[in-house]
């Protein structure tokens, strides 16, 4: 009996997209972004500049960020084919965004601790050094910001389906959080080096502590937007989609025929899985309905469907 079990669930559940290239490119960011967090640490202790210093350790909570995301595609690739994951691991895709996401909240609310500390108690800044780690700071995040974009710059808008949905392409959540940080970090350095140099040449100290809280508050919105992207597919939120009212109306068209569940949801970036039950006096076979539900949800991977006659 456990023979034949494991033969009727010998069909591929691997839904998951070849994030090998992704993967790549995030490796390599993590790796300028360790080198630059190192840098200003060591230039922050070594010329006493607290702003130096923080922006290392900012640099630092991106950096651990990278790692996680570097860990989601490799956990993913590993179990790709394991049979004890019912729907394949495309949704780790997701949970390593959704981590990285709470990650770079994290890093916003410090930011914003820290800039009210700096509005309350003003410190000494060494502009010169500061301004030369700075810029080459940015100088690295907008070479790893050209190294994501191209994967990552259609992300910016949130995720809506609808009937064209195939279009779209897939999702990548974990390859999005990453370019956030990136962007993250660009923001910061670019909000710096304004700062210093107002700072340095007009002696508006403040300048460093306002430009901080503005930072804090356009980073907490990137994370906002990952956290409830990433969360609605982890919790399996049904899409309640245009598609979706046109599938309803297409079945129950059908004479006595009337839909008593119908369940749609991510399973992973560029696949979907949906239960369906129905009741009818003359029912059609399975394999009909499935080519209803997939007419209007091509990306339907994996479909349940419970069929009672009146």
């Amino acid at each position: 009996m456990q023979d034949k079990l494991a033969i009727q669930w010998q069909h591929s559940h691997d839904y998951g997209t070849n994030s090998t290239h992704n993967e790549n490119q995030v490796k390599i960011v993590f790796l300028l972004t360790t080198v630059i967090m190192v840098l200003e640490i060591t230039a922050g202790v070594w010329s006493g500049s607290m702003a130096l210093l923080a922006d290392g350790w900012h640099m630092g909570t991106h950096s651990a960020a990278f790692a996680i995301t570097i860990f989601a595609y490799s956990y993913a690739k590993k179990h790709a084919k394991n049979q004890a994951f019912s729907f394949g691991t495309g949704k780790v895709n997701y949970l390593g965004g959704f981590a990285s996401a709470v990650a770079l909240a994290i890093v916003a609310f410090m930011m914003a601790i820290e800039s009210i500390q700096r509005f309350i108690e003003p410190q000494d800044i060494f502009f010169n050094e500061a301004i030369l780690v700075a810029i080459v700071g940015l100088s690295v995040n907008v070479a790893s910001v050209f190294l994501l974009h191209d994967d990552a710059h259609h992300h910016h808008h949130h995720e809506h389906e609808h009937e064209h949905e195939h279009e779209h392409g897939h999702h990548d959540h974990n390859l999005k959080a990453a370019y956030f940080h990136v962007l993250a970090d660009t923001l910061t350095s670019v909000l710096a080096i304004i700062a210093l140099l107002a700072g340095k040449f007009y002696g508006l100290i403040w300048m460093d502590a306002l430009m901080g809280v503005f930072g804090a508050v356009v980073i907490l919105r990137w994370s906002y937007n990952l956290i409830k992207e990433s969360s609605g597919v982890l919790l399996d939120k049904t899409d309640l989609s245009s598609p979706m009212i046109r599938i309803v109306d297409a079945i129950q068209a059908e004479n006595e025929t009337i839909i008593n569940d119908l369940h749609v949801w991510k399973i992973s970036s560029e696949n979907q899985a949906a239960i369906l039950s129905i009741t009818a006096k003359n029912p059609h076979k399975p394999d009909e309905y499935k080519e209803t539900l997939k007419e209007y949800l091509p990306r339907l991977a994996h479909i349940s469907i419970e069929i009672q006659e009146f």
